[in-house]
This record gives C-alpha cells, structure tokens and sequence, in this order.
C-alpha cells in the first residue's frame, strides 16, 4: 500500500472544516464495530477515546486566558492531528484509546543541572494547575479555542535548573508502535521531535498541557502531557512527550526533516507568510462555516512580538 508523505498531500486532502460535521457523524456511526484491518494489518479494531476523563482537581482560572468563546469539547476531541494513531482527523479519536498512559516517565537531559527520569506525577508536584483558554491555530488553516489545563513551562524549567549552555529545548514523544499503530508507517521520521527557543519555553504563555475542559486530556489530544504555545502553528504544539532535552545548538524537528520548505523551526503563526500549498491569511473556525482573518501570532503579538525583534520572519518561519 502506497502511503504518500504528508508534504506530498495535495490541497484536496485536507479536510474542509464545512465537511467536518457530516464525517463526524459518519464516525459515529462506525464507532464500536470492527473495521477490516488495512494490508498491512494496522487499524483492526476501533477504541472510542472521545468520552470526557476524570476532573483535574485545584484548576485555577488564569488571567491569560482569552475572553473568546471555546468550541465544544466534543468536536476539540474528536477532530486532531496525530499522525502515530492516523493521518486523517478522525482515526486518532478512535485508536488513540489503545494507549496506556499510567505509569509514564519523562526523561530530562542535557544542559540542565537535574537530569533523570521521573514519574510525571513527581515532575510537576506543586506545579499551579491553571486553566489557559487559549487560540488555537492549525497550519492547515483551520482553528479552535480551547480551555487547556496545565502548568507553566516557565516554572518547571526554572526548577530543573537549565545551564548557561541550554539555547534551546527539544521534546520527544512516545514511540511505540504497538500502542501507536501509524508509526508502523514510514509517514514520518518517528519518534515525533520538536523544540523551542530556550526564551519561548520560558515565555509565561507557554505551559504543559495535562487536561482540557476542567479533566484529563483524552488520548487522542495530547495526553498525559503535550506542550503548548498558542501563538504557534498546531504541529509544534508536541503531543504525549516522555523526553525534555536542552540543546546548545537547535533541534532538527519532525517537520523540517520531514518537508523543510513548508515547515520551519519557528512556526508562528503568520498571516503574511503563505503555506507553499495554501494561504495563510485566513482561517475557519471548527464548527464555523465562514472564515476570518489570521491574526499575527494568532492574536498574541502583544506578548511574544519582542521574541523576534529584528528577525526577518519570512526566512524564519
């Protein structure tokens, strides 16, 4: 079976989001019977994984949250991008819930004084759990808002205690084929990487995502951990990191291996700055039938503008 990369997908693969509710329902419809498994025996069975987790207890509401409306949990849990489940929107919401996330370690290397590996529960103990609700912007110029609960990046870096020699932070996440059958495919370089510069991980709008909605974060969205940093495109926002290393030098990310003329280190959300295969200058709002203009940086340039101050961010995009 010919799997084409995702840089290879034509504009009529994506979904448009006015298709979304009708294939939501088709999804439905299938959920709990068993699909015939592909040639090369990956997707037997679907696992529902949309249902609502348990509440996250001591949440704060944050003063950085934004005063938009967020869309239903049900479509924010039913329609992602996570290639290790699937490369359509839907498959993730159902084989993500194969995936066990209890116990789960991350691993903290590199230019940092506390290295190891710690259960996560150790890792953000007495970390201020925070309700951030937050733009969220696909580079498939599609978008959503989302009530994230999580903990402040910032704050945990600050405790791992980063040497003068860490410029940048790099995440990994989980690579298991057996729990995450789209890794089986060459679709990508596995396991998924990503990275920031060591003064976004520490900017206050960056936190690490454990719920949404008040409860723990459904598989298919990211869980037990995933990064967040909402003026940045949906893919650098890595799902399911059980690796934090600091780096003198930058990371080469998934994406940039993967198609590094559509897909740069920085990521911010950019209006002027076209993808090669569409624009993005205007997005629509899952759920919504009618576009609206891209903000720069996704709303947040008052905050993270200064991040670049005299970078040309059309050669580092």
């Amino acid at each position: 079976m010919l799997i084409k990369k995702p840089f290879n997908i034509p504009d009529s693969g994506i979904t448009e989001e006015s298709l979304f509710l009708s294939r939501r329902q088709l999804i439905q419809s299938v959920t709990g019977l068993v699909i015939a498994g592909t040639s090369t025996g990956l997707l037997a069975a679907p696992t529902p994984a949309a249902t609502t987790g348990r509440t996250l207890p001591n949440v704060r509401p944050s003063r950085l949250s934004t005063d938009v409306p967020p869309n239903r949990y049900e479509d924010v849990s039913t329609y992602n991008n996570f290639y290790e489940f699937g490369t359509s929107k839907e498959e993730p919401a159902l084989y993500a819930g194969q995936m066990r996330t209890q116990p789960w370690t991350v691993q903290i290397e590199g230019e940092v004084k506390k290295t190891g590996k710690y259960a996560l529960d150790d890792l953000l103990k007495s970390l201020v759990l925070e309700e951030r609700i937050y733009r969220f912007r696909c580079v498939e110029a599609w978008s959503m808002v989302v009530p994230w609960v999580g903990v402040s990046l910032q704050e945990l870096i600050k405790r791992l205690e980063p040497t003068s020699r860490a410029k940048y932070v790099e995440f990994t996440t989980l690579y298991d084929p057996a729990q995450m059958p789209g890794q089986q495919r060459a679709v990508l370089d596995w396991p998924y990487v990503e990275g920031l510069r060591i003064d976004e991980a520490t900017h206050p709008l960056s936190i690490l995502a454990v719920g949404m909605y008040g409860k723990v974060l459904p598989n298919q969205n990211g869980a037990p951990l995933r990064l967040i940093a909402p003026w940045k495109y949906g893919f650098k926002n890595i799902k399911s990191i059980v690796k934090i290393r600091f780096t003198e030098t930058q990371p080469t990310t998934t994406w940039m291996r993967a198609g590094p003329n559509e897909y740069g280190f920085f990521a911010n959300v950019n209006p002027e700055v076209d993808h090669p295969r569409w624009s993005q200058a205007k997005e629509r709002r899952l759920g919504e039938i009618f576009k609206q203009k891209t903000l720069p940086f996704n709303g947040y340039a008052d905050q993270v503008a200064g991040l670049y101050s005299g970078m040309d961010l059309r050669k580092y995009f």
